[in-house]
């Protein structure tokens, strides 16, 4: 049971992150860039407590170049949600992921079953209903934002797949990823803004929601078999959604629903499939 609750938690601290991010973008409240600084600051803060606790040093693991793609992520992601939904970005977001993911195992060399290469087929196709044009169709440039997100996490998750230890790799990464974001605010400087709400929901997201998300996730992933870990991550968009739905009175569309059981039901085939034969 404890196993279940601490999964639950980590899955819905993922689906916060967008949350907090369409709220404190959607209301005005922060400006994007200072979004951005603030969550990797304080989730760079959250993680040295952790890691000094754990007398480990807060940069011992992790490098420049997973730092960078995780500020790629963390600041394309806060730019997207200046103007789309919050389930619509969390399936964009997901579905590039794991695009680039597969994708980076096929230039590997990786081979894909027949099954998941249906699953392939059937979570691109969803991604291209869901950004064809339309009354619901979201943004094209926090669309094509989002999907840089997705690029740069994804290519972050897989640096994060060498690690020997993921929590103090992840710590590493976000405090050398704060001067990335520093460079950000000096850029967007005549446009920051920030009001007392949008300080605590970009806190609220660095060092809650992703900071000590993260130290749950990585607490429990070594006690789930990959399967079941690749399985529980599918309901993070839908959570984000009915979060946006219930939380921010976000419509729930048609096109949301068949799109999101097509990228969702695609990439289940695609991560849940049995490994190939040597």
């Amino acid at each position: 049971m404890r196993l279940v609750l601490l999964t639950l938690l980590s899955m819905l601290a993922f689906a916060a992150n967008s949350l907090l991010c369409r709220l404190a973008l959607a209301s005005g409240s922060i400006d994007p860039a200072s979004f951005s600084a603030i969550r990797l600051a304080s989730g760079a803060a959250m993680l040295v407590v952790v890691m000094r606790v754990r007398k480990v040093s807060p940069i011992a693991r992790g490098g420049w170049v997973p730092a960078f793609w995780l500020f790629a992520y963390a600041a394309a992601f806060s730019f997207a949600y200046v103007r789309l939904p919050t389930g619509v970005g969390a399936l964009l977001l997901f579905g590039a992921v794991q695009a680039t993911m597969v994708g980076a195992g096929l230039w590997r060399g990786e081979r894909l079953l027949p099954r998941q290469w249906c699953g392939l087929v059937l979570a691109m196709g969803g991604l291209v209903a869901l950004l064809l044009p339309g009354l619901s169709a979201p943004s094209p440039g926090s669309a094509a934002l989002m999907l840089a997100a997705g690029v740069g996490w994804g290519a972050y998750s897989l640096y994060g797949k060498q690690a020997l230890d993921p929590g103090a790799a992840t710590a590493g990464n976000f405090v050398r990823a704060v001067p990335f974001a520093a460079l950000l605010v000096a850029v967007c400087a005549t446009q920051l803004s920030v009001s007392g709400a949008g300080l605590v929901y970009a806190l609220c997201s660095g060092a809650v929601t992703s900071g000590l998300g993260y130290i749950v996730w990585y607490t429990v992933l070594p006690r789930l078999r990959s399967s079941a870990a690749a399985s529980v991550q599918l309901s993070v968009p839908m959570l984000a959604a009915l979060g946006g739905t219930l939380l921010l009175g976000e419509a729930w569309t048609q096109r949301l629903s068949w799109t999101g059981l097509a990228i969702l039901g695609g990439i289940a085939l695609v991560v849940l499939a049995p490994k190939r034969p040597a």
